[in-house]
């Protein structure tokens, strides 16, 4: 799949986007995603006969329940699993490919929303992302368990000792209790470097007491 897109030509400028506040999808990571709104499966019908692709996006707070304005930058993914539950539900899981900024939302006729994405600023994505040299694993694993201590989680330790700097940030990007918009901020940082340092701030005010920087 990773050799499919190799700029940000490869891929379409029109996608689907499912705006789901507090879920962020990162390059190379996996979504899993429980369908059950018709919008939704139509679109992922759609998707499964065409590109496969489908942007996830986030809310920005402004609009209605129904259809709420959306944030400047998303993750497109690409549907890798699928199964149909018997009550018609499906259960999907998104790989992710590239972020995009919402140029516009297109007027269409299809129930779910389409936007005009922009890779561009993002080309970079297309390419796995190193931490290794001066990677402080130790370091950030310290943080990281006092921040799950303090809010009570559970997590598989070895599987972080062994995962690689890329997938080991961004899982935590994506999988630790931040506000949106905080996971937002996670998910626009310019490359790697900058989201870690991001990842060990929003932990470290946690610790402070505060509620973060970005309620």
């Amino acid at each position: 799949m990773a050799g499919q897109y190799r700029k940000p030509s490869d891929l379409p400028r029109t996608i689907p986007v499912f705006p789901l506040g507090g879920t962020v999808l990162f390059p190379r990571g996996q979504l899993p995603l429980n369908i059950f709104e018709p919008r939704y499966l139509n679109m992922t019908d759609d998707a499964l006969s065409g590109e496969r692709l489908i942007g996830m996006i986030q809310p920005d707070g402004s609009g209605t329940p129904d259809r709420p304005g959306l944030a400047r930058v998303g993750c497109v993914g690409r549907l890798t699993a699928f199964a149909e539950t018997d009550d018609g539900r499906y259960l999907i899981t998104l790989t992710g490919i590239c972020r995009f900024q919402v140029l516009r939302e297109l007027s269409v006729r299809t129930p779910y929303r389409q936007v005009d994405a922009d890779y561009e600023p993002f080309g970079a994505d297309l390419k796995p992302q190193s931490l290794q040299v001066g990677f402080d694993r130790t370091g950030l694993l310290a943080v990281v368990r006092d921040y799950f201590a303090r809010n009570e989680l559970k997590s598989d330790w070895e599987a972080m000792e062994k995962a690689s700097p890329e997938v080991l940030v961004n899982a935590l990007s994506a999988l630790c209790p931040f506000s949106p918009m905080e996971k937002q901020a996670l998910l626009e940082t310019v490359d790697l470097p900058a989201r870690t340092e991001t990842l060990l701030a929003l932990m470290q005010m946690d610790a402070g007491g505060d509620e973060g920087p970005l309620q």
